[in-house]
């Protein structure tokens, strides 16, 4: 298996969808994870670090993907920012939530994994 994938999960205040989203995939041998908020209220707010950090972003609605985009165009222009498209209608860790979370990240970890590592 190849190294470790560096995704970052990010929603509005880091409440409920993203922490969730870190949560269910803290354990998983093929990532280490965070997450984050773009709101400035935000319980984790994101930062250029963060970004840099990540291998890949996973966001939850479009408007966090514009969001980043417009807060960090340097940092985001080669990385891939992907839209899971959850709304902000459950609790933490809420059970429909977490399969969500489950159905919409999976394609993403495995494509970025089948892809050719980039040669140092």
């Amino acid at each position: 298996m190849s190294n470790r994938i560096n995704v970052l999960f990010v929603c509005s205040k880091n409440q409920w969808r993203s922490p969730t989203a870190e949560a269910v995939y803290r354990d998983d041998p093929r990532v280490s994870v965070r997450s984050r908020g773009t709101a400035r209220s935000a319980k984790q707010t994101i930062h250029a670090v963060d970004l840099a950090w990540a291998d890949l972003v996973l966001v939850m609605e479009d408007k966090h993907r514009h969001r980043l985009l417009a807060d960090y165009p340097g940092e985001t222009r080669f990385l891939p920012i992907e839209v899971l498209h959850i709304p902000d209608d459950y609790q933490f860790m809420d059970s429909e939530l977490v399969e969500f979370i489950r159905v919409a990240t999976e394609p993403f970890i495995d494509s970025y994994q089948s892809k050719e590592p980039p040669i140092p």
